[in-house]
Protein backbone atom coordinates (compact mmCIF):
# COMPACT_ATOMS: atom_id res chain seq x y z
CA UNK A 1 0.00 0.00 0.00
CA UNK A 2 1.20 3.94 -0.77
CA UNK A 3 -0.40 6.19 1.09
CA UNK A 4 -2.20 8.90 0.04
CA UNK A 5 0.25 11.50 1.66
CA UNK A 6 2.98 9.91 -0.29
CA UNK A 7 1.25 10.14 -3.55
CA UNK A 8 0.68 13.73 -3.06
CA UNK A 9 4.31 14.15 -2.29
CA UNK A 10 5.61 12.05 -5.22
CA UNK A 11 3.15 13.68 -7.87
CA UNK A 12 3.70 17.32 -6.43
CA UNK A 13 7.58 16.47 -6.49
CA UNK A 14 7.27 14.64 -10.17
CA UNK A 15 5.32 17.91 -11.40
CA UNK A 16 8.14 19.98 -10.34
CA UNK A 17 10.73 17.43 -12.42
CA UNK A 18 8.68 17.68 -15.35
CA UNK A 19 8.60 20.89 -15.84
CA UNK A 20 11.52 22.12 -15.57
CA UNK A 21 12.67 23.95 -18.52
CA UNK A 22 15.42 22.71 -21.30
CA UNK A 23 16.56 23.08 -24.63
CA UNK A 24 15.88 19.16 -25.95
CA UNK A 25 16.41 17.65 -28.96
CA UNK A 26 13.09 17.43 -31.10
CA UNK A 27 12.51 13.34 -31.66
CA UNK A 28 11.25 13.31 -35.40
CA UNK A 29 8.81 11.10 -34.61
CA UNK A 30 7.15 13.72 -32.13
CA UNK A 31 4.98 15.22 -35.26
CA UNK A 32 3.16 11.51 -35.77
CA UNK A 33 2.51 11.06 -32.36
CA UNK A 34 0.91 14.72 -31.78
CA UNK A 35 -1.14 13.24 -35.31
CA UNK A 36 -2.48 10.71 -32.99
CA UNK A 37 -4.03 12.73 -30.54
CA UNK A 38 -6.67 13.65 -33.19
CA UNK A 39 -8.62 10.56 -31.77
CA UNK A 40 -9.43 8.80 -28.25
CA UNK A 41 -6.91 6.33 -28.35
CA UNK A 42 -4.54 5.28 -26.19
CA UNK A 43 -1.03 6.39 -27.01
CA UNK A 44 1.68 3.59 -26.29
CA UNK A 45 5.12 4.91 -26.82
CA UNK A 46 7.94 1.97 -26.63
CA UNK A 47 11.82 1.86 -26.67
CA UNK A 48 14.94 0.69 -24.45
CA UNK A 49 15.38 1.87 -21.46
CA UNK A 50 17.36 5.85 -21.79
CA UNK A 51 16.48 6.09 -25.15
CA UNK A 52 14.95 8.91 -25.09
CA UNK A 53 10.79 7.88 -24.16
CA UNK A 54 10.78 10.44 -21.35
CA UNK A 55 11.93 13.36 -23.01
CA UNK A 56 9.30 12.97 -25.56
CA UNK A 57 6.89 13.16 -23.29
CA UNK A 58 8.19 16.38 -22.00
CA UNK A 59 7.76 17.74 -25.95
CA UNK A 60 4.51 16.30 -26.23
CA UNK A 61 3.27 18.57 -23.32
CA UNK A 62 4.85 21.38 -24.00
CA UNK A 63 1.99 21.59 -26.69
CA UNK A 64 -1.08 20.46 -23.92
CA UNK A 65 -2.54 22.54 -21.31
CA UNK A 66 -4.33 20.23 -19.21
CA UNK A 67 -2.36 17.12 -18.36
CA UNK A 68 -0.73 15.39 -15.61
CA UNK A 69 2.20 13.19 -14.93
CA UNK A 70 3.20 10.00 -13.26
CA UNK A 71 6.37 8.05 -13.50
CA UNK A 72 5.98 4.39 -12.28
CA UNK A 73 9.47 3.66 -12.38
CA UNK A 74 9.81 5.27 -8.92
CA UNK A 75 11.11 3.24 -6.30
CA UNK A 76 8.64 4.73 -3.66
CA UNK A 77 5.52 3.17 -5.94
CA UNK A 78 7.17 -0.41 -5.31
CA UNK A 79 4.13 -0.87 -3.34
CA UNK A 80 1.44 0.45 -5.50
CA UNK A 81 -1.60 -1.72 -6.24
CA UNK A 82 -4.17 -1.48 -8.85
CA UNK A 83 -6.54 -0.82 -6.53
CA UNK A 84 -5.01 2.50 -5.32
CA UNK A 85 -5.41 3.99 -8.74
CA UNK A 86 -8.77 5.84 -8.00
CA UNK A 87 -6.38 7.56 -5.05
CA UNK A 88 -3.91 8.13 -7.20
CA UNK A 89 -6.14 9.57 -9.72
CA UNK A 90 -7.99 12.00 -7.01
CA UNK A 91 -4.60 13.20 -6.01
CA UNK A 92 -3.79 14.07 -9.50
CA UNK A 93 -7.12 16.21 -9.69
CA UNK A 94 -5.93 17.56 -6.40
CA UNK A 95 -2.88 18.58 -7.96
CA UNK A 96 -3.48 19.67 -11.79
CA UNK A 97 -6.51 20.75 -11.63
CA UNK A 98 -8.72 18.77 -14.38
CA UNK A 99 -6.53 16.63 -16.47
CA UNK A 100 -7.78 16.32 -20.05
CA UNK A 101 -4.48 13.99 -20.88
CA UNK A 102 -3.22 11.83 -18.63
CA UNK A 103 0.82 10.85 -19.13
CA UNK A 104 2.42 7.65 -17.20
CA UNK A 105 5.96 6.62 -17.80
CA UNK A 106 6.49 2.93 -17.14
CA UNK A 107 3.22 1.93 -16.81
CA UNK A 108 3.99 -1.95 -16.85
CA UNK A 109 5.71 -1.94 -13.52
CA UNK A 110 1.39 -2.20 -12.01
CA UNK A 111 -0.02 -4.69 -12.98
CA UNK A 112 -3.47 -4.85 -14.01
CA UNK A 113 -2.79 -1.28 -15.21
CA UNK A 114 -4.77 -2.01 -18.47
CA UNK A 115 -8.29 -1.62 -16.43
CA UNK A 116 -7.24 2.12 -15.02
CA UNK A 117 -6.49 3.13 -18.12
CA UNK A 118 -9.74 1.62 -20.24
CA UNK A 119 -11.43 3.39 -17.27
CA UNK A 120 -9.82 6.52 -18.15
CA UNK A 121 -10.01 6.60 -22.28
CA UNK A 122 -14.04 5.49 -21.20
CA UNK A 123 -14.76 8.98 -19.53
CA UNK A 124 -13.20 10.54 -22.72
CA UNK A 125 -9.76 11.13 -21.14
CA UNK A 126 -6.06 11.14 -23.49
CA UNK A 127 -4.01 8.70 -22.63
CA UNK A 128 -0.16 8.76 -23.46
CA UNK A 129 1.79 5.67 -21.96
CA UNK A 130 5.82 4.95 -22.21
CA UNK A 131 7.46 1.57 -21.62
CA UNK A 132 10.42 -0.62 -21.86
CA UNK A 133 9.12 -3.87 -22.18
CA UNK A 134 7.41 -4.36 -25.38
CA UNK A 135 5.71 -8.03 -24.34
CA UNK A 136 4.57 -6.98 -21.48
CA UNK A 137 2.62 -3.74 -22.84
CA UNK A 138 1.27 -6.28 -25.61
CA UNK A 139 0.13 -8.82 -23.51
CA UNK A 140 -2.05 -6.60 -21.44
CA UNK A 141 -3.25 -4.26 -24.09
CA UNK A 142 -4.69 -7.42 -25.86
CA UNK A 143 -6.69 -8.64 -23.28
CA UNK A 144 -8.12 -5.17 -22.42
CA UNK A 145 -7.45 -2.61 -25.03
CA UNK A 146 -7.58 -4.87 -28.15
CA UNK A 147 -8.21 -2.09 -31.39
CA UNK A 148 -8.00 0.83 -28.44
CA UNK A 149 -4.40 1.53 -28.72
CA UNK A 150 -1.40 3.04 -31.67
CA UNK A 151 2.07 2.06 -30.97
CA UNK A 152 5.13 4.26 -31.22
CA UNK A 153 8.53 2.41 -30.89
CA UNK A 154 11.17 5.40 -29.74
CA UNK A 155 14.53 4.91 -30.26
CA UNK A 156 17.81 6.44 -30.05
CA UNK A 157 19.08 9.27 -31.75
CA UNK A 158 18.85 8.89 -35.50
CA UNK A 159 21.77 10.63 -37.29
CA UNK A 160 20.17 13.82 -38.39
CA UNK A 161 18.70 13.89 -34.84
CA UNK A 162 22.41 13.49 -33.30
CA UNK A 163 23.80 16.40 -35.77
CA UNK A 164 21.11 18.65 -33.92
CA UNK A 165 22.65 17.67 -31.13
CA UNK A 166 25.31 18.44 -31.72
CA UNK A 167 24.85 21.55 -33.61
CA UNK A 168 25.93 20.63 -36.95
CA UNK A 169 23.28 22.06 -40.04
CA UNK A 170 22.87 20.53 -43.56
CA UNK A 171 23.73 23.68 -45.13
CA UNK A 172 22.29 23.16 -48.79
CA UNK A 173 19.36 20.44 -47.32
CA UNK A 174 19.00 16.71 -47.07
CA UNK A 175 17.24 16.35 -50.35
CA UNK A 176 20.19 18.11 -52.48
CA UNK A 177 22.23 15.88 -54.52
CA UNK A 178 25.22 17.57 -54.25
CA UNK A 179 27.24 18.97 -51.03
CA UNK A 180 29.90 21.47 -50.83
CA UNK A 181 33.39 20.05 -50.02
CA UNK A 182 33.71 21.62 -46.61
CA UNK A 183 30.07 20.33 -45.33
CA UNK A 184 30.82 16.45 -47.13
CA UNK A 185 33.32 16.41 -44.85
CA UNK A 186 31.73 17.92 -41.61
CA UNK A 187 29.51 15.21 -41.92
CA UNK A 188 31.34 12.44 -42.61
CA UNK A 189 33.63 13.31 -39.62
CA UNK A 190 30.23 13.28 -37.46
CA UNK A 191 29.36 10.05 -38.79
CA UNK A 192 32.17 8.31 -38.00
CA UNK A 193 31.91 9.57 -34.80
CA UNK A 194 27.95 8.51 -34.53
CA UNK A 195 29.20 4.99 -35.65
CA UNK A 196 31.17 4.64 -32.51
CA UNK A 197 29.25 6.30 -29.95
CA UNK A 198 25.47 5.31 -31.05
CA UNK A 199 22.71 7.25 -30.37
CA UNK A 200 21.04 7.04 -26.65
CA UNK A 201 21.07 10.46 -25.57
CA UNK A 202 22.96 10.62 -22.07
CA UNK A 203 25.96 9.12 -23.39
CA UNK A 204 26.35 11.61 -25.92
CA UNK A 205 25.96 14.38 -23.61
CA UNK A 206 28.60 12.43 -20.94
CA UNK A 207 30.68 10.56 -23.09
CA UNK A 208 31.00 8.40 -20.08
CA UNK A 209 32.00 4.57 -20.97
CA UNK A 210 30.84 4.16 -17.35
CA UNK A 211 27.22 5.35 -17.89
CA UNK A 212 26.56 3.03 -21.15
CA UNK A 213 28.47 -0.12 -19.46
CA UNK A 214 26.03 0.53 -16.19
CA UNK A 215 23.13 1.10 -18.67
CA UNK A 216 24.05 -2.03 -20.27
CA UNK A 217 24.20 -4.01 -17.23
CA UNK A 218 20.83 -2.53 -15.65
CA UNK A 219 18.99 -3.45 -19.02
CA UNK A 220 19.93 -6.84 -18.68
CA UNK A 221 19.34 -7.66 -15.06
CA UNK A 222 16.73 -5.58 -14.51
CA UNK A 223 14.85 -5.86 -17.51
CA UNK A 224 15.45 -9.82 -18.15
CA UNK A 225 17.06 -11.41 -15.23
CA UNK A 226 15.22 -9.88 -12.59
CA UNK A 227 11.26 -9.51 -14.52
CA UNK A 228 11.52 -13.03 -15.48
CA UNK A 229 13.27 -14.88 -12.64
CA UNK A 230 15.84 -16.09 -14.66
CA UNK A 231 18.28 -18.33 -12.04
CA UNK A 232 20.59 -18.96 -14.61
CA UNK A 233 22.29 -15.01 -14.55
CA UNK A 234 25.93 -16.49 -16.05
CA UNK A 235 23.79 -18.27 -19.15
CA UNK A 236 21.92 -14.75 -19.85
CA UNK A 237 24.66 -12.75 -20.08
CA UNK A 238 26.51 -15.48 -22.06
CA UNK A 239 24.08 -15.38 -24.58
CA UNK A 240 24.22 -11.61 -24.49
CA UNK A 241 28.09 -11.74 -25.30
CA UNK A 242 27.57 -13.96 -27.87
CA UNK A 243 24.96 -12.18 -29.61
CA UNK A 244 26.80 -8.38 -29.59
CA UNK A 245 29.27 -9.68 -30.64
CA UNK A 246 27.98 -11.63 -33.87
CA UNK A 247 25.30 -8.58 -34.89
CA UNK A 248 25.10 -9.24 -38.48
CA UNK A 249 26.00 -12.80 -38.61
CA UNK A 250 23.47 -16.26 -38.69
CA UNK A 251 22.41 -18.00 -36.47
CA UNK A 252 20.16 -21.04 -35.09
CA UNK A 253 18.91 -21.64 -31.94
CA UNK A 254 20.49 -24.91 -31.99
CA UNK A 255 23.89 -23.33 -32.95
CA UNK A 256 23.25 -21.16 -29.50
CA UNK A 257 22.54 -24.09 -27.66
CA UNK A 258 25.50 -26.15 -28.47
CA UNK A 259 27.69 -22.53 -27.82
CA UNK A 260 26.35 -22.27 -24.51
CA UNK A 261 26.09 -26.11 -23.46
CA UNK A 262 22.58 -26.64 -23.15
CA UNK A 263 20.34 -29.57 -23.43
CA UNK A 264 17.68 -27.77 -25.84
CA UNK A 265 16.91 -24.93 -27.24
CA UNK A 266 13.48 -24.13 -25.99
CA UNK A 267 15.99 -21.53 -23.24
CA UNK A 268 17.89 -19.96 -25.91
CA UNK A 269 14.52 -18.52 -27.62
CA UNK A 270 12.74 -17.72 -24.88
CA UNK A 271 15.72 -15.45 -23.54
CA UNK A 272 16.23 -14.32 -26.85
CA UNK A 273 12.51 -13.28 -26.82
CA UNK A 274 12.62 -11.44 -23.64
CA UNK A 275 16.32 -9.33 -24.95
CA UNK A 276 13.99 -8.75 -28.06
CA UNK A 277 11.03 -7.34 -25.86
CA UNK A 278 13.31 -5.10 -23.93
CA UNK A 279 14.89 -3.70 -27.32
CA UNK A 280 18.31 -4.92 -26.62
CA UNK A 281 18.52 -6.97 -29.92
CA UNK A 282 16.16 -7.52 -32.64
CA UNK A 283 16.11 -10.77 -34.68
CA UNK A 284 15.64 -10.52 -38.38
CA UNK A 285 13.97 -13.73 -40.42
CA UNK A 286 15.35 -14.66 -44.30
CA UNK A 287 12.36 -13.74 -46.87
CA UNK A 288 10.50 -17.02 -47.86
CA UNK A 289 7.08 -17.01 -49.36
CA UNK A 290 6.60 -19.54 -47.08
CA UNK A 291 5.91 -18.29 -43.54
CA UNK A 292 7.15 -21.92 -42.28
CA UNK A 293 10.64 -21.41 -44.38
CA UNK A 294 11.15 -18.43 -42.93
CA UNK A 295 10.37 -19.61 -39.30
CA UNK A 296 13.06 -22.90 -39.61
CA UNK A 297 15.41 -20.54 -41.21
CA UNK A 298 18.44 -18.77 -39.63
CA UNK A 299 18.42 -15.81 -38.27
CA UNK A 300 20.29 -12.55 -38.19
CA UNK A 301 20.85 -10.34 -34.90
CA UNK A 302 21.15 -6.56 -34.59
CA UNK A 303 21.62 -4.67 -31.43
CA UNK A 304 19.79 -1.68 -30.72
CA UNK A 305 22.80 0.93 -30.83
CA UNK A 306 26.28 0.36 -31.65
CA UNK A 307 27.81 1.92 -28.72
CA UNK A 308 26.13 -1.58 -26.97
CA UNK A 309 27.67 -3.82 -29.60
CA UNK A 310 31.35 -2.04 -29.47
CA UNK A 311 31.51 -2.63 -25.37
CA UNK A 312 30.35 -6.03 -26.21
CA UNK A 313 33.36 -6.56 -27.30
CA UNK A 314 32.72 -6.25 -30.93
CA UNK A 315 35.75 -3.93 -31.97
CA UNK A 316 35.49 -1.23 -34.64
CA UNK A 317 38.66 -1.39 -36.96
CA UNK A 318 37.65 -4.81 -38.49
CA UNK A 319 34.24 -5.12 -38.55
CA UNK A 320 32.71 -1.29 -39.74
CA UNK A 321 31.12 -3.22 -42.29
CA UNK A 322 28.74 -4.78 -40.07
CA UNK A 323 28.24 -2.17 -37.77
CA UNK A 324 27.26 0.05 -40.77
CA UNK A 325 24.76 -2.80 -41.72
CA UNK A 326 23.61 -2.57 -38.09
CA UNK A 327 22.95 0.89 -38.47
CA UNK A 328 21.13 0.50 -41.60
CA UNK A 329 18.78 -1.77 -39.91
CA UNK A 330 18.11 0.03 -36.97
CA UNK A 331 17.12 3.27 -39.18
CA UNK A 332 14.88 0.71 -41.28
CA UNK A 333 13.18 0.08 -38.47
CA UNK A 334 12.94 3.58 -37.15
CA UNK A 335 11.16 4.27 -40.55
CA UNK A 336 8.33 1.80 -39.87
CA UNK A 337 9.78 -0.66 -42.54
CA UNK A 338 8.90 -4.67 -42.26
CA UNK A 339 12.45 -5.87 -42.84
CA UNK A 340 13.98 -9.93 -43.95
CA UNK A 341 17.33 -11.00 -44.99
CA UNK A 342 17.65 -12.69 -48.17
CA UNK A 343 19.47 -15.82 -49.27
CA UNK A 344 19.81 -18.43 -51.84
CA UNK A 345 22.46 -18.79 -54.35
CA UNK A 346 23.96 -15.20 -53.26
CA UNK A 347 22.66 -12.55 -50.37
CA UNK A 348 21.15 -9.59 -49.52
CA UNK A 349 21.41 -7.83 -46.37
CA UNK A 350 18.24 -6.45 -46.41
CA UNK A 351 14.99 -6.88 -48.44
CA UNK A 352 12.22 -4.53 -46.96
CA UNK A 353 7.94 -5.36 -47.17
CA UNK A 354 5.20 -2.93 -47.58
CA UNK A 355 1.96 -4.61 -46.96
CA UNK A 356 2.47 -7.63 -50.11
CA UNK A 357 5.06 -5.92 -52.28
CA UNK A 358 8.89 -6.13 -51.87
CA UNK A 359 9.49 -2.37 -51.63
CA UNK A 360 13.17 -2.60 -51.66
CA UNK A 361 16.48 -4.68 -51.64
CA UNK A 362 19.70 -2.83 -49.45
CA UNK A 363 23.31 -4.25 -49.60
CA UNK A 364 25.41 -2.30 -47.01
CA UNK A 365 29.60 -2.93 -47.12
CA UNK A 366 32.04 -0.69 -45.36
CA UNK A 367 33.67 -0.66 -49.01
CA UNK A 368 33.37 -1.81 -52.42
CA UNK A 369 36.60 -3.09 -54.23
CA UNK A 370 37.50 -5.88 -56.57
CA UNK A 371 37.72 -8.68 -53.88
CA UNK A 372 34.05 -8.24 -52.75
CA UNK A 373 32.92 -5.94 -55.84
CA UNK A 374 30.86 -9.02 -57.71
CA UNK A 375 29.74 -10.60 -54.39
CA UNK A 376 28.09 -7.62 -53.21
CA UNK A 377 26.06 -6.88 -56.01
CA UNK A 378 25.64 -10.48 -57.32
CA UNK A 379 23.71 -10.93 -54.17
CA UNK A 380 21.87 -7.91 -54.76
CA UNK A 381 21.08 -8.88 -58.50
CA UNK A 382 19.82 -12.33 -57.39
CA UNK A 383 17.62 -10.68 -55.16
CA UNK A 384 16.08 -8.21 -57.39
CA UNK A 385 15.61 -10.41 -60.30
CA UNK A 386 13.83 -12.92 -57.80
CA UNK A 387 11.72 -10.90 -56.33
CA UNK A 388 10.97 -8.32 -59.08
CA UNK A 389 12.67 -5.08 -57.42
CA UNK A 390 13.98 -2.96 -60.28
CA UNK A 391 16.03 -0.35 -58.13
CA UNK A 392 19.09 -1.46 -55.47
CA UNK A 393 20.71 0.13 -53.16
CA UNK A 394 24.61 -0.40 -52.21
CA UNK A 395 25.42 1.68 -48.75
CA UNK A 396 29.08 2.24 -48.31
CA UNK A 397 30.96 4.41 -46.05
CA UNK A 398 32.04 6.70 -48.82
CA UNK A 399 31.58 5.73 -52.65
CA UNK A 400 28.54 7.38 -54.80
CA UNK A 401 27.89 6.30 -58.39
CA UNK A 402 25.14 4.48 -60.63
CA UNK A 403 25.06 1.63 -62.03
CA UNK A 404 22.45 0.19 -64.70
CA UNK A 405 21.91 -3.01 -66.44
CA UNK A 406 18.83 -3.75 -68.69
CA UNK A 407 16.30 -2.60 -66.90
CA UNK A 408 17.82 -2.46 -63.46
CA UNK A 409 19.59 -0.12 -61.45
CA UNK A 410 21.93 0.00 -58.43
CA UNK A 411 22.56 3.56 -56.62
CA UNK A 412 25.56 3.04 -54.74
CA UNK A 413 25.97 5.83 -51.80
CA UNK A 414 27.59 7.00 -48.35
CA UNK A 415 25.37 5.21 -45.30
CA UNK A 416 25.02 9.34 -43.90
CA UNK A 417 23.81 10.48 -47.04
CA UNK A 418 20.91 7.51 -46.88
CA UNK A 419 20.42 8.22 -43.29
CA UNK A 420 19.64 11.88 -44.17
CA UNK A 421 17.35 11.82 -46.94
CA UNK A 422 15.13 9.71 -44.85
CA UNK A 423 14.69 12.19 -42.56
CA UNK A 424 12.58 14.16 -43.68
Amino acid sequence: MVSTELLRHLVIQQKSQIEKGGVFVERSILRQVLDAFADNRVLVLTGIRRCGKSTLLKQIMRTKTRYCYVNFEDERLLGFRAEEFESLNEVLMEVYGAPATYFFDEIQNIDKFETFVRRLQDEGKKVVITGSNASLLSQEFGTRLTGRYKSFEVYPFSFAEFLSLKKIGVKNGVKESLYIAEEKVKLKTAFSTYVESGGMPEYLKNQDSEYIKTLYDNIIYRDIIARYSIRRQRLVRELVGILASAISLPFTYNSLKKSLGLKNAITVKEYITYLSGAYLFFELLRFDYSVKKQLNSPRKCYIIDTAFSLLGGFSLSPNKGRLLENIVFIELRRRGKEVYYYSKNRECDFITKDGRRISGAIQVCHELNDENLDRETEGLLEAMADLNVKEGIILTSDQEELMRSGETTIIIKPVWKWLLEGST
